[in-house]
């Protein structure tokens, strides 16, 4: 099976130095995941689903995660990019 994106609606909290940081994740069924911990952020590439941009690494439910911000080419707007994890 090849992997794939999957752009999902994060809920997220920039904090006074302007980093942002995920507090949750919903998935595309609509269930809602906490996220308990960020461990890591640091730019990188998506191994298995292709592209790049922010990784975050996650711990959901004690399980350690990728959650990748894919920035917006355009430098204006309102639309700064978008989260995907990859598919299992």
């Amino acid at each position: 099976m090849s992997e794939e994106k999957v752009y999902v609606p994060v809920i997220a909290f920039f904090d006074a130095e302007g980093t942002i940081l995920p507090r949750e994740i919903v998935w595309e069924d609509g269930r809602r995941y906490s996220i308990d911990r960020v461990l890591d952020i640091r730019p990188a590439a998506a191994m298995k689903a292709g592209g790049s941009g922010d990784r975050y690494t996650i711990r959901v439910n004690g399980q350690q995660s990728y959650l990748i911000f894919e920035r917006s080419p355009h430098l204006s707007g309102n639309v700064l990019g978008r989260w995907f994890v990859e598919r299992r």
